[in-house]
């Protein structure tokens, strides 16, 4: 694929070749020119007509105009500076484990962002995918950390069993002018010359078959799939002093040693006392140590 020096429209036709089975490892493709959201609008079409997305399913809009992150955020990018696509999975592993699928997704999205784009790509817990600052500047709640895109899962019920929405989001084109968060940043800003919207979708695809496809093979179990060690490994939050928003209100504070057989944030505050968190806004306080 040529080099991307404009922001150019996604090719429907050359993204089918090159994921749909026997090629690729999807099932449908469908790339719209405009979504609102394309997690609110997979998820509508799964309830609406739940046999028509199958197991690897995958929308993809070259302009998403009202992006949705956890809590409800929304968020906005320029045409065709952003990749926003959503995966309809179908999972045979228990629901207790569904904690792992943002965290394994997330870690594919590590993985083809470090091999395609050459950045070094990294978590925060639970749904970010960051970079460090190239000046080492900081924000804060966020330290050195900026955030270059996110992961969104919803689950929806069907008489065939449950689906999983699996939504992400890169940030590819925006110059700094065009990020609306000083905690935001995009493969341009982070020095990817020239990002291929394309072969990064290609790569996405092709990352997250590998980890999901293992953590299906282990039944969810994501430290027997060698996934926990993997995620731990490329999430800055750990080892950090930290600050968790709990939904219900209140807050932990201490510092992220590691995750639960859950996927949860392991947190120990300055009382020695172990939170096992599963949901909440986390905020990096400084590095321990």
């Amino acid at each position: 694929m040529a080099e991307q020096t404009e922001r150019l429209p996604l090719r429907a036709a050359v993204l089918r070749d090159l994921l749909l089975a026997p090629a690729g490892p999807l099932a449908r493709v469908e790339v719209v020119e405009r979504a609102g959201s394309t997690n609110t609008d997979l998820v509508a079409a799964v309830r609406a007509d739940p046999d028509a997305w199958p197991d690897g399913s995958l929308l993809v809009a070259d302009h998403q105009e009202q992006g949705r992150g956890r809590a409800g955020r929304t968020w906005e990018t320029p045409p065709r500076a952003a990749l926003t696509a959503s995966f309809a999975l179908r999972p045979t592993a228990p629901p207790e484990s569904y904690g792992w699928i943002p965290l394994v997704a997330g870690l594919g999205a590590v993985h083809a962002l470090r091999a395609t784009a050459g950045v070094a790509a990294m978590l925060k817990w639970p749904n970010d995918v960051m970079v460090r600052a190239s000046d080492g500047s900081e924000v804060p709640g966020w330290g050195d950390l900026r955030k270059l895109g996110g992961v969104l899962t919803e689950m929806v019920r069907t008489p065939a069993g449950d689906v999983v929405v699996v939504g992400l989001g890169i940030n590819v084109s925006q110059r700094p002018d065009e990020l609306v968060t000083p905690s935001a940043t995009s493969l341009v800003a982070a020095g990817c010359a020239h990002p291929d919207r394309e072969l990064l979708l290609v790569a996405l695809v092709s990352s997250l078959a590998e980890v999901l496809g293992r953590w299906r093979a282990h039944g969810g179990d994501a430290a027997a799939a060698g996934l926990a060690d993997e995620v731990v490994s490329v999430c800055a939050t750990i080892g950090d002093r930290v600050r968790v928003e709990l939904p219900g209100g209140g807050e932990v504070v201490g510092l992220a040693s590691g995750l639960d057989r859950d996927g949860g944030l392991v947190v120990v505050d300055d009382h020695g006392d172990e939170h096992h968190v599963l949901a909440g806004d986390v905020r990096h306080i400084r590095a321990a140590g």
